[in-house]
């Protein structure tokens, strides 16, 4: 979400508090200003998931407590990161075929995610999870072609 984000693990306590990594009712904020990133938010998922342990192995399992909303496990935060990922697939698959923002934002890629993340209004909209990533995106599309035409 950005470049200050902490995980912490409770150990003996099996929780593992997220902070903003982890919403179970909004879209992850994306803070592209303070060094967050799409894929940042992806890594930070996959991390919290590798630490966790799943119900089968260990009586009640890790308990992961979110920025906001209801107290998960693994499996919620599996589902999570499955769909930022496929979020994440959507707008890049549209920036590979040349769309514009406007045009990212027009094609109600999130629609099936919506009516438990989306938000019209308030402090993080639908409108600005897109926009973000979009821009996480391009800006790493920019960095990766930067680098390739520096190393030459």
């Amino acid at each position: 979400h950005s470049d200050g984000d902490s995980i912490v693990f409770f150990q003996r306590s099996n929780v593992i508090a997220t902070g903003a990594i982890l919403s179970t009712i909004s879209y992850p904020v994306i803070d592209l200003e303070r060094g967050g990133s799409i894929n940042g938010v992806i890594e930070a998922l996959n991390t919290i998931i590798d630490i966790t342990i799943p119900k089968r192995h260990q009586e009640g399992g890790t308990m992961v407590i979110p920025g906001n909303g209801r107290i998960c496990d693994e499996y919620d935060v599996v589902i999570y990161r499955d769909m930022v990922t496929i979020i994440r697939d959507r707008v890049q698959d549209l920036i590979n075929q040349g769309k514009s923002l406007e045009e990212v934002l027009d094609a109600n890629i999130t629609m099936d995610y919506d009516g438990r993340y989306g938000a019209e209004k308030g402090e993080w909209t639908t409108r600005q999870f897109i926009e973000a990533v979009y821009k996480s995106l391009k800006h790493s599309e920019r960095a990766t072609s930067e680098s390739a035409e520096s190393s030459r």
